[in-house]
């Protein structure tokens, strides 16, 4: 079909109008906004698309084309969405772009077509209906942020120096901790939509514990001196990047440890730094993805997934870990891909593996690159490796 540039938009517009219905629905069902942020995201990037690409490179377009832009529109939604903080759960993205997009090509090629005869002469325009539409999206889109922007969780300052705690956050609310702000004893957060943003927790017997809540977020934290857990969750999901835990000098304790929270949606780690105790970064029956982080001089796992955990474990860097570096184990199923490991020393009854699947569990491997470690990678107890091919 040959669209005009205004067809193009209003023809994208008439699907963002379908899409903008559903994310609203599914925006009530999961009280959370981003269904209606993703949806917003997708009408610029397509209409932006539309008037400075498709329209100068794409004069004609047959139907067969319309595969491949979709999943070129995918993946720049889904890294403008990384960059811009929409904290969107993958699963239920896709289904919403892809909804999208099916909706897309049955108004195109079908609904469009029969409800104006002219369409394909007309270039895709809508006529009148036009300009209608697009007012009716933005008045949409408008009030759902205003509703939005006025539901945000309250925003908390904790001014520099040193609060006495344990702190506990049992409401939604945004910490933000001003340059120099120190929380002694360890922080509780025991309700949905909470942030820790720029915070320093000293001691306590975990630093900052997380228990049955969903969408929290630990964004720039740093944690020295715990008893047991720099950060401790229990049956939630988080969300945690560039935090700093500190368990040196602490022969038995965790850096980062997620259990339990298989019933709740998915878990990341991104960009932390681990540096001892017996474990850095451990998930138990969880499904957590954990990416991009810096463990080391760990006692016996620096990084793993155990207890019929499921997710991936992609782009870390282990050093001078005991025992094992990448651990997955006890009936879970792991993607391993991309880490450097190095200088991995036996200890804990383990022979200095780089990476070890056991017991069961199955892991697809890719690229990783194992440096003076004696133990290599192994699988042992009934575990399955699956090279993957760079």
């Amino acid at each position: 079909m040959s669209y005009t540039l205004r067809g193009r938009l209003e023809s994208r517009l008439a699907a963002a109008a379908l899409t903008l219905a559903l994310a609203v629905v599914l925006a009530a069902l999961e009280r959370a906004w981003w269904p209606v942020e993703l949806a917003a995201l997708m009408t610029v990037v397509g209409l932006v698309l539309d008037a400075e690409l498709y329209h100068r490179l794409l004069p004609y377009q047959p139907g067969w084309v319309a595969l491949p832009l979709g999943a070129f529109e995918l993946t720049l939604v889904l890294i403008l969405a990384r960059a811009l903080g929409i904290a969107v759960p993958l699963r239920p993205a896709l289904a919403l772009f892809a909804a999208g997009w099916l909706v897309a090509q049955i108004l195109g090629h079908a609904a469009l077509p029969r409800l104006r005869l002219s369409y394909a002469e007309d270039g895709g325009e809508l006529g009148r209906a036009g300009p209608a539409l697009a007012a009716t999206v933005l008045v949409v889109f408008a009030l759902s942020g205003g509703v939005a922007w006025a539901q945000q969780p309250p925003t908390v300052h904790l001014a520099a120096g040193v609060h006495q705690g344990p702190l506990v956050i049992d409401r939604p609310e945004r910490l933000v901790g001003d340059t120099g702000a120190v929380v002694r004893g360890g922080i509780v957060i025991r309700s949905d939509d909470v942030t820790v943003r720029n915070v320093t927790v000293l001691g306590g017997e975990n630093g900052i514990a997380v228990t049955s809540a969903d969408r929290v977020v630990l964004d720039g934290v740093t944690i020295t001196g715990a008893r047991l857990d720099g950060i401790h969750v229990r049956d939630s999901s988080v969300t945690i990047r560039d935090c700093a835990v500190d368990s040196l000098g602490n022969r038995w304790a965790q850096g980062i440890d997620i259990s339990f929270s298989m019933a709740r949606s998915p878990s990341t780690v991104e960009g932390c730094s681990v540096v001892g105790g017996r474990e850095g970064i451990v998930v138990h029956t969880t499904h957590a993805m954990l990416l991009r982080n810096r463990v080391s001089r760990t006692g016996l796992y620096a990084i793993s997934l155990t207890e019929m955990s499921m997710g991936g474990i992609a782009s870390n860097d282990v050093h001078g870990a005991r025992g094992v570096a990448i651990y997955c184990g006890d009936n879970s199923e792991c993607e391993i891909d991309d880490n450097v490991v190095t200088g991995t020393q036996p200890g804990g009854g383990r022979n200095g593996y780089g990476i070890l699947v056991h017991y069961n569990s199955r892991a697809t491997v890719r690229g990783n690159r194992l440096v003076s470690s004696p133990g290599g990678m192994a699988a042992l107890s009934n575990a399955q490796i699956e090279q993957k091919r760079e």
